[in-house]
């Protein structure tokens, strides 16, 4: 059932909708500008918002339905633990790396999110605050997610101690932050564009 669930959740996420919006409206394909990255924040670069809302929306969705799908149809006699902390750390791959996209996938940011909302509602209130905290202040979104996947595994071990949805939630953390790896050198080295500014 663990397996099944996993590899569900793998397929959900295999699903870009940074690739699939930007094809439904005619706009450049997402890998190809910007930062190269299938995501709401490169797909914003077109000017679009409403592509970059469908973007997010789809991608959190994405992330929230495999963790529903795994806690509603795996579910024992007690509850599936495993297999949701599995169907969390499973969709955030696929995303990352989706069998539909030749493996070219996204950062993870806002399917972490869905998947947080799905895990634990405070958990994710709390990250989507963190997120839009240093957003505000400081209008860098690598910076932003960094800083919010970091703090998923805090809230988490705070709300349920050492247990797996923890270390699911550090396995993503750790995920997203090696996804950031150009974004953390460019960080050090003062050249990370700003929300709203325009990359070649």
């Amino acid at each position: 059932m663990a397996i099944a669930a996993a590899l569900l959740a793998y397929l959900i996420g295999s699903v870009s909708f940074a690739v699939v919006v930007s094809r439904a409206m005619k706009l450049p394909d997402p890998r190809t500008y910007g930062s190269n990255n299938p995501g709401a924040t490169n797909v914003l670069r077109t000017g679009r918002k409403a592509a970059a809302a469908l973007t997010l929306l789809g991608d959190c969705a994405k992330g929230w339905f495999a963790v529903f799908l795994a806690e509603r149809y795996f579910a024992g006699a007690e509850p599936p633990v495993l297999e949701i902390s599995l169907a969390a750390v499973a969709v955030i791959l696929g995303h990352m790396y989706p069998l539909f996209h030749r493996f070219s996938g996204g950062k993870g940011v806002a399917t972490a999110l869905g998947v947080l909302l799905g895990l634990n509602l405070w958990i994710g209130f709390g990250v989507a605050a963190t997120w839009a905290t240093i957003t505000f202040f400081l209008r860098i979104s690598s910076l932003s997610a960094l800083v919010a996947a970091v703090s998923a595994p805090v809230f988490c071990l705070m709300l349920y101690g050492m247990h797996p949805y923890t270390a699911a939630t550090a396995l993503i953390a750790a995920l997203l932050v090696w996804r950031h790896k150009s974004n953390i050198k460019n960080l050090l080295a003062g050249t990370e564009p700003r929300i709203g500014a325009k990359r070649a």
